[in-house]
């Protein structure tokens, strides 16, 4: 049997999966289609679903790395020559418990200021972000903002003696998110993730423009393994662990199913969950991964 390829455990940015020799479910037909558009989204799937790898990718695409783009769908679809400028921020890497959520998005923007060689006139982070936008604007054109894991800096104190926390960082993020509304004249492309919508609390209250895709039936596959995607590119995984459990590969596919086939976000697409996928074929053992 052919030497495997490496199963993508933990692996989130685009960029590494594709220079190495890493399995890759090519998504670019659900990129290209957002991607095309002069748009403002926002995407909720659980952790470890792929939401990190979908930011990568559009982060990759915007900034015109084509190499990285080779044999896959998008490839002879997309301009190349047209770059944009890409602010991308992580909550889920900011230093928010350190330095506490203000300072963390302070952080985040000088970075950002060194990578585009930007200096800041004002203080305070929602100035300061404004100003990030406006100047890439002049200097670069249409702006790419990227925010993954919004809503980490308040899931992570939703717990007794540290809600009035999570209150404050949801006011912080409030004021941050505001800025967009003011500055859509100046963006080419806005994706934002989070596990929670919390659709509750206000914190997209300003982002009217803002097209909620987490039940829309058009991209309900965006993230996660169809059946059809995990048969195409797992089908050497799946002989070996046939093999190795001594089942065959319709009893194999049958067991995966049952333990791994349960999401879908328009009642119609059953999908299964990445992580749990790739544990499986790592360890060769149904688990709870």
């Amino acid at each position: 049997m052919k030497e495997l390829k490496d199963l993508p455990i933990g692996v989130q940015t685009f960029k590494k999966m594709r220079e190495n020799n890493y399995v890759y479910v090519d998504k670019t037909a659900h990129i290209y289609d957002l991607a095309r558009q002069q748009g403002a989204y926002f995407l909720s799937r659980p952790r470890r679903f792929g939401k990190s790898l979908t930011i990568s990718t559009f982060k990759e695409l915007f900034e015109g790395n084509r190499a990285l783009f080779n044999g896959l769908w998008i490839e002879d679809k997309w301009d190349w020559s047209k770059k944009n400028p890409v602010i991308h921020i992580s909550f889920a890497q900011a230093g928010y418990k350190t330095l506490g959520l203000e300072n963390a998005i302070l952080y985040e923007l000088k970075e950002l200021g060194k990578q585009f060689d930007i200096g800041f006139s004002t203080n305070g982070f929602s100035l300061q972000f404004r100003e990030l936008i406006q100047k890439l604007h002049e200097k670069h054109g249409g702006v790419v903002i990227l925010i993954d894991e919004y809503d980490k800096p308040i899931i992570d104190f939703l717990e007794r003696g540290k809600l009035e926390q999570a209150r404050e960082n949801q006011n912080i993020l409030k004021t941050f998110f505001s800025v967009l509304k003011d500055a859509e004249e100046y963006l080419r492309f806005l994706f934002i993730t989070g596990v929670s919508k919390f659709a509750k609390v206000s914190i997209f209250s300003d982002l009217n423009h803002l097209s909620d895709l987490t039940l829309n039936q058009n991209y309900a596959t965006i993230v996660g393994y169809t059946q059809e995607e995990l048969e195409q590119n797992f089908g050497d995984f799946i002989k070996t662990a046939s093999l190795d459990l001594g089942l065959n590969r319709t009893d194999l596919l049958s067991n995966l199913k049952t333990w791994y086939d349960g999401f879908s976000w328009d009642g119609k697409q059953l999908l299964y969950n990445p992580f749990g996928i790739l544990n499986f074929f790592n360890n060769r053992a149904f688990r709870n991964y």
